[in-house]
């Protein structure tokens, strides 16, 4: 599936308000102020064609050797909230699986709060689509704005007061690349190996088989434990770090195309995304100013016009 232009959008609102000036050109009053802007308008028009344009040809230079992604991680982790916060990262991962469920995508637990997504789905697009069907997206692809802070509104079933608390999860999103897109040399690695614990059998709680990998020039730090074996946890440990490498790097290319290119990268995990308000039945989704009254639905899985419609607005379609 090709990528859509980040441009796309501002020249769609360009163009409205060219057609706009244009039509009051011959106005007695408004003539004037709109011949004005109309000339500042179709420079700006010619200037963002332009970017646009060498942002095609960039991506077609570099498409024979660029990777396509397919498969991702997903990473949740619990934030402030103390046992709340701890119940509703359980309940985003159990929404995510739910809706997992529901494709053709395939699931494959790499951790206790982390998962692979492989293949690709069929997707109804949204309205807003220029082409509006169906069309296969990749696990990537579809969850790869999912990225951020998660915050819940709700009554513990733990409160006895039937106060509102407010918890929050940091959920990442994490894409699969291959071995040699991303170089990595051993010098920048620090290994840390200790021994699981939890369920997997005895050699997950006898041998010091769980990883703990922190890539010094960047701080980033990674662990798995979920293998049986040293060997097994270090590669999965290397996965995750390559495709937080690479989305570095495509923040790095996204930011010396310009700002508009660099807006749809990747969310950082501390950016608040979502609010899941019970009391409201309401999902809030921040970063495109929507709301969705389906809360109990939504988070039993039925969240493809959530990512759907977020994806479509984050992408300027």
């Amino acid at each position: 599936m090709n990528s859509v232009n980040p441009y796309q959008y501002q020249l769609k609102m360009l163009e409205e308000r060219i057609t706009e000036n244009k039509a009051l050109v011959e106005d007695p009053e408004l003539g004037e102020l709109a011949r004005q802007e109309l000339a500042q308008l179709e420079e700006e028009y010619r200037q963002l064609q332009a970017a646009a344009a060498q942002l095609d040809t960039d991506d077609e230079a570099g498409s024979s050797g660029s990777i396509q992604i397919t498969n991702c991680i997903i990473e949740i982790r619990q934030g402030a909230g103390g046992d709340e916060a701890k119940i509703w990262a359980e309940d985003l991962l159990r929404m995510y699986l739910r809706y997992i469920e529901r494709t053709s995508l395939k699931v494959e637990f790499l951790d206790e709060m982390v998962i692979k997504v492989k293949g690709k789905t069929e997707v109804a697009l949204p309205e807003a689509e220029p082409e509006n069907g169906s069309t296969l997206l990749s696990a990537y692809d579809l969850f790869r704005f999912e990225s951020g802070v998660h915050r819940v509104q709700r009554v513990p079933v733990t409160e006895a007061q039937g106060r509102v608390h407010t918890s929050t999860a940091s959920v990442a999103i994490i894409p699969e690349v291959k071995k040699n897109a991303i170089e990595i040399k051993e010098s920048d690695l620090e290994w840390q190996f200790m021994r699981a614990g939890g369920a997997g059998g005895q050699n997950v709680n006898k041998v010091n088989s769980a990883a703990r990998l922190t890539h010094l020039p960047t701080g980033i730090t990674v662990s798995s434990r979920q293998e049986r074996s040293q060997a097994q946890n270090r590669e999965i440990a290397l996965e995750m770090l390559r495709g937080q490498l690479w989305e570095i790097q495509e923040e790095e290319r996204a930011a010396a195309m310009g700002e508009a290119r660099s807006a749809i990268g990747r969310a950082q995990r501390a950016e608040k995304i979502r609010t899941y308000n019970y009391p409201q039945n309401r999902v809030t989704d921040h970063r495109i100013n929507e709301s969705w009254y389906n809360l109990e639905g939504i988070v039993e899985g039925d969240l493809e016009e959530v990512l759907l419609t977020v994806r479509s607005r984050l992408l300027g379609s």
